[in-house]
């Protein structure tokens, strides 16, 4: 059996796999690679004290480009909420549902890992 870590979207997954058995059964769901959750958990936990119930998180790692909602702007699903800055592209991270703005929770420039919570919406 051979051993990899595979990453989806910013995922770290370990996978095993078997070497020559010629079976073709499905293998059991990836587990997340333990040193995938602790760097979510710490940076997390601190901005998960915002005002609103729905988070809206980093979907990349990257920088803070714009913000481009305020704190109580009502926003419809898909507008755009704040631009991050990955690879040199602009991601726009957007609202998930229709709602408003309760908190910001980053600043311009302030670098974000996957799944950073970046605003809170009501």
């Amino acid at each position: 059996m051979k051993t990899y870590t595979i990453t989806v979207n910013g995922t770290a997954y370990d996978v095993t796999v078997e070497e020559g058995t010629g079976s073709a059964a499905p293998a059991a769901a990836p587990k997340a690679a333990p040193k995938a959750a602790p760097k979510a958990a710490p940076k997390a936990a601190p901005k998960a004290a915002g005002a609103g119930s729905v988070k809206v998180e980093a979907s990349v790692p990257g920088k803070v480009l714009k913000i481009e909602a305020s704190v109580g702007q009502s926003v419809k699903a898909g507008d755009n909420i704040i631009i991050l800055e990955a690879m040199k592209m602009e991601i726009p991270v957007v609202a998930p549902q229709d709602g408003t703005v309760a908190s910001i929770d980053v600043a311009v420039g302030a670098a974000v890992e996957n799944g950073d919570v970046l605003a809170t919406m009501n």
